[in-house]
């Protein structure tokens, strides 16, 4: 809608976790470091952690995205609780063959897929998203699921990506064990001021524009409004650009920008990504 009236290429803002549009924050360079890190070494489990909108998901189809033909990824969203099946989904998202096979027909299904993979020279991962929300009972199937390893190597890696509650979960007192397997684990804090504002520069830039479509007191006032929150700024942002072009204003400045937030607030949205 906006994009010609701004010179920009596409919209600089969607909410999707496009990797191509990360911005390296200090943290999320640490966190990507230590992720291929993981991988390369052949850890058993990577925990990642943030809040809602933090970029943990751009960070992962990052990752994804680098790595070479001779790893096999398998990616789960447990965006509602519960574990019943769990093999089921491991086979699936794998493409193993699943169907009316017991749970211990399915383990020996998916024991055979990794000799076979680490035979051919190939690491496996698997990516559980929303981990927190497997619960303690689903987190320690996913223990007892990573117990094969090929003399000082795991035949599986297991990244978990969730909310700062996966942090209190992996402490508790029944899942011992698995915190004794885990290897690498990064909370991903918020973004500072000056970072919050580099990514926005970053992410015009990358969409073809002119950063100074935003003009530098509107970019404060969405800096302190996202509490320094990637996702949080995305919205912000991309509301401010369609207000602006609703009344052709170039650059941005901050009044569009109130009335953004004016608009969130009276509906109830201040804070929400």
């Amino acid at each position: 809608m906006y994009e010609h009236f701004y010179g920009l290429q596409e919209k600089p803002f969607s909410i999707l976790p496009d990797p191509s549009y990360l911005f390296m924050s200090k943290a999320h360079n640490r966190a990507l470091v230590l992720l291929r890190y993981s991988l390369m070494s052949g850890q058993g489990f990577t925990v990642l952690s943030g809040e809602i909108g933090s970029g943990k998901t751009t960070l992962i189809n990052k990752l994804i995205e680098d790595l070479d033909q001779e790893v096999k990824v398998g990616i789960l969203a447990f965006t509602q609780t519960g574990t019943q099946d769990i093999l089921e989904w491991v086979a699936m998202t794998f493409g193993l063959d699943y169907s009316g096979k017991t749970e211990a027909e399915l383990y020996e299904t998916f024991l055979e897929f990794l000799i076979r993979e680490y035979s051919a020279g190939r690491k496996v991962v698997l990516i559980i998203d929303e981990a927190q929300n497997m619960g303690l009972t689903g987190l320690e199937k996913l223990r007892m699921l990573s117990n094969v390893n090929a003399r000082k190597e795991y035949l599986l890696h297991m990244i978990l990506v969730g909310q700062p509650e996966l942090r209190s979960l992996i402490k508790s007192p029944q899942l011992k064990q698995l915190l004794q397997r885990i290897a690498v684990a990064f909370h991903l804090d918020a973004m500072t001021d000056n970072e919050a504002k580099q990514y926005i520069r970053h992410r015009i830039e990358k969409a073809g524009g002119d950063p100074s479509i935003i003009s530098e007191q509107a970019v404060r006032l969405l800096v302190a409004a996202s509490d320094g929150v990637p996702r949080l700024i995305n919205s912000l942002c991309d509301l401010a650009l369609v207000y602006g072009y609703s009344v052709e204003r170039n650059p941005i400045d901050v009044r569009i920008v109130r009335n953004v937030l004016e608009d969130r607030t009276s509906m109830g949205l201040a804070g929400v990504g």
